[in-house]
């Protein structure tokens, strides 16, 4: 069997290919801002991420592993230095009047009273327990990234969530919006039929695309009803106070799209709570190694009491009762089949083991970063376009209409029209939810967000 030693390669970000939407060098752009989901102007959405930060019981559980991780540390800290007991003891006994106990305690009863102050110290000659309170400290860094990726992907959830909403609300008013036109054209054809200007035909055809878009509104309201439930899950509240949730009034502060620069810089990627966490997993992981290799040495221990013993209580605080001693301990493994090799190969494995999933945590945050990125782009491409269909379908329902109250042509191309419309309606709904949606997918990516920069 070969020497055990570490076989992974910890990745550097700045190391792997940044594409397009990532540069390799740095790049003049802020830290992340803390609070990101404010650029959407909206109080409402500020008072739900708030809530949740405080409520929410998965966020609270993470910050109870924190602590946990802390009462850890303390017991790892507390191998490194002195320890001091104090003990006292009375007890009546009868002595055997055939053992080794002389008179007159033979064959009686006699109180047995003893006071101790004992101490010991490891003196830690290879810095064993250092190297364990070393792993210690950093798995309370590496409980408290984890504990900022939880609040990180509450946040992004709730954002996300709240963006579905304002969508829903959005498809609502235009499917409504649309109902509204076909009522109104309904109405008109059945005054034209009342003036022998057009059919039963005519009338039905309209009234039968009634129905669809009702049951498309309910559909809508459904999901409002649903969102505003994963709303106040979200936060730690019940479905009451998803009722209370009203309708989101979400603006991106202008040019905010424009303010995110065409490529950003990978070392941003680094400051991510989930890399940050691998990173102190990693850390802690060697930490471990070196103490699994400071088993193979020897254990010195230093250990002294000092105290007072009697039978009785009349000599038990006199000089000749007093005892006192020296106890120090040398320990070396000799022979242990194999067992401290085996458990340095586990820590070694363990460490492999972090360094991967590190390396694969960068590979993916900057997988998502450059998702985000494109996805941004492609959506200001969409935007234009959205905006010229609709225009277009707009017109294309005027005319039809007009055309429709002058005689000039039938129901049919006027329900085209306006279906052609609702679509480019929602269209546009959709292509201004994924620019929302977009932002907090790389605000989420860059693990928290990056100041805009106002000018």
């Amino acid at each position: 069997m070969g020497k055990v030693q570490p076989q992974a390669v910890q990745l550097k970000s700045t190391g792997l290919h940044p594409g397009k939407a990532l540069s390799a060098a740095s790049a003049n752009v802020a830290w992340p801002d803390e609070h990101w989901w404010e650029a959407l102007h909206d109080p409402q959405l500020n008072q739900l991420v708030n809530t949740a930060l405080s409520d929410n019981p998965s966020l609270r559980a993470t910050l109870a592993r924190v602590r946990q991780a802390e009462s850890l540390a303390g017991v790892a800290q507390a191998a490194t230095l002195p320890r001091v007991d104090a003990s006292a003891s009375a007890d009546r006994e009868l002595y055997s009047a055939h053992s080794t106990i002389p008179a007159p305690l033979a064959g009686n009863y006699a109180w047995k009273n003893t006071a101790t102050l004992s101490g010991s110290y490891d003196l830690d000659l290879w810095s064993r327990n250092r190297d364990a309170l070393a792993a210690a400290l950093d798995e309370v860094h590496m409980a408290a990234a984890e504990s900022q990726m939880v609040r990180l992907t509450l946040e992004t959830s709730i954002v996300r969530s709240y963006i579905q909403l304002s969508l829903a609300y959005a498809l609502q008013d235009s499917v409504a919006d649309n109902l509204a036109q076909r009522q109104r054209i309904l109405e008109i054809t059945r005054r034209r039929k009342a003036a022998g200007l057009a059919s039963d035909i005519e009338v039905t055809s309209i009234e039968t695309t009634l129905p669809a878009g009702r049951r498309e509104h309910e559909q809508y309201g459904e999901t409002i009803a649903l969102l505003r439930n994963q709303l106040a899950a979200l936060i730690g509240k019940g479905p009451g106070d998803g009722d209370a949730i009203a309708r989101p009034m979400l603006a991106l502060q202008a040019g905010a799209h424009e303010a995110v620069p065409a490529d950003l810089p990978a070392e941003l990627i680094g400051r991510r709570p989930d890399i940050v966490a691998q990173r102190w997993r990693v850390e802690a992981a060697g930490a471990r190694i070196e103490g699994a290799k400071k088993d193979f040495y020897p254990n010195i221990n230093l250990a002294a009491f000092v105290g007072v013993q009697s039978l009785g209580f009349s000599h038990f605080l006199q000089a000749g009762s007093q005892m006192r001693g020296i106890t120090p301990a040398v320990s070396l493994p000799v022979f242990e089949g194999g067992r401290l090799r085996s458990q340095l190969g586990n820590q070694t494995a363990i460490y492999d083991g972090a360094v991967e999933q590190y390396n694969a945590t960068v590979i993916q945050a900057m997988s998502d970063v450059a998702n985000a990125m494109v996805k941004m782009e492609s959506v200001r491409q969409q935007d234009a376009l959205a905006q010229r269909a609709l225009e277009s379908a707009r017109r294309q329902q005027q005319l039809a209409e007009r055309a429709y109250q002058a005689g000039l042509t039938d129901t049919l191309n006027v329900i085209n029209a306006q279906l052609t419309l609702l679509n480019e309606q929602q269209q546009m709904a959709q292509v201004a939810s994924k620019q929302l949606d977009n932002f907090a997918l790389l605000m989420s990516a860059l693990g928290g967000g990056i100041k805009l920069d106002s000018h």
